[in-house]
């Protein structure tokens, strides 16, 4: 029987990107984190209003299987345009904070 290295070998810190950890070019890796901050926002907002993916489609104005996936993490499938318009739609809004 083989054994597995479990041995943690690099740990992201807290503010870092872990897209940039998992190779993508400093520009790609920025958009992707805004997106995942974006879907993730979105997907507690649907599971905190307790809303089936119908629902939530109607709501927002959107698809069911856009909604799905926004809750599976399909992050290639939205713009941050796109995800800012679904959050506005929620009541919740978006600010920009340039550090």
């Amino acid at each position: 029987m083989s054994k597995v290295n479990t041995k943690i070998t690099h740990i992201t810190p807290t503010g870092g990107n872990v897209f940039t950890d998992l190779g993508f070019e400093p520009e790609e890796a920025v958009k992707l984190k805004i997106k995942s901050q974006l879907m993730m926002e979105l997907s507690v907002w649907i599971k905190e209003q307790q809303l089936k993916q119908e629902d939530a489609a109607e709501l927002l104005g959107v698809s069911r299987p856009r909604v799905s996936d926004v809750m599976t993490g399909k992050i290639d499938k939205f713009t941050i345009d796109a995800l800012v318009d679904l959050l506005q739609r929620t009541g919740k809004h978006v600010t920009v904070n340039v550090a």
